[in-house]
């Protein structure tokens, strides 16, 4: 089967989900909870059978630009549906399906750079796999401070919209951030303590610029969550603190496969 299919099929899912959302949303009513998580659920099985058929060849798994921002959006996406059931959340969805929309047609459509096949040995697959469920749910922690900013501007100006109404209190979405916050820096720790142990060489000239900037960015994650605990820190300061991080790890990885993959061809 070629990839094409299951990535229109699930990029028509996304789109005809958000859509649902958006439409009740803008009614001031709240969506069915059930109709997300099946509708996502049957989204992400299309996503990953495109995944499947793209990330695995015979040479080693082939983790191009475009295929880890569609992997990493899908992890996302699972990340957030599988957290629906016990926490207020459904409202990333909103943020969250396109984004896997336009990433499991870009990774079928847009032709990939000169990424190599990578060796799947268990140590550097364990390594991956914890990189990629930290950035997921630093992605989770980065929209939801993007909505705690929408529903704080519209709070003190008294103007709540159809979707702000239908957020938990502000309290809430702060814990939640927060909470994905804990959890994506722990994860983060893991992915590189793992990296120190499998991978030969973490500063060699390939790998430098990802593993400073992963770095900085674990030591603005571990300030931001300190100065929390410590110092009370919330509101703008936390978002400003949580958006300087993500932006780093963004820059970690994708800043350094995109000027590899197609600036330098290496």
């Amino acid at each position: 089967m070629h990839p094409l299919l299951p990535s229109l099929l699930a990029a028509f899912l996304y789109a005809g989900i958000t859509g649902y959302q958006g439409l009740r949303l803008g009614q001031r009513t709240t969506p069915d909870k059930r109709l997300l998580i099946i509708g996502g659920g049957l989204a992400l099985l299309a996503h990953g059978t495109a995944l499947f058929l793209e990330l695995l060849t015979p040479a080693g798994l082939y983790l191009d630009f475009f295929n880890a921002a569609s992997l990493i959006a899908a992890a996302v996406i699972l990340l957030t549906i599988v957290a629906i059931a016990r926490i207020p959340i459904e409202n990333l969805l909103l943020l969250l399906l396109p984004l896997g929309a336009l990433t499991v047609l870009a990774a079928a459509l847009v032709p990939g750079g000169t990424s190599q096949a990578i060796d799947e040995e268990p140590g550097i697959l364990a390594h991956i796999l914890l990189s990629i469920l930290a950035y997921g749910l630093l992605t989770m922690a980065v929209f939801q401070a993007l909505l705690l900013l929408l529903q704080d501007h519209q709070l003190k100006h008294k103007h709540p919209s159809g979707l702000i109404k239908n957020f938990p209190a502000l309290q809430t979405m702060e814990s939640l951030l927060f909470g994905f916050l804990w959890a994506g820096w722990s994860l983060l720790s893991l992915s590189l303590i793992s990296g120190w142990v499998f991978v030969d060489n973490l500063f060699a000239q390939h790998l430098a610029h990802k593993t400073i900037l992963s770095c900085i960015a674990w030591v603005v994650f571990g300030v931001l969550l300190w100065g929390r605990h410590q110092l009370g820190w919330r509101g703008h300061k936390a978002i400003r603190w949580t958006l300087a991080g993500f932006c780093l790890l963004m820059l970690a990885y994708f800043g350094s496969k995109l000027v590899r993959e197609f600036i330098l061809h290496v």
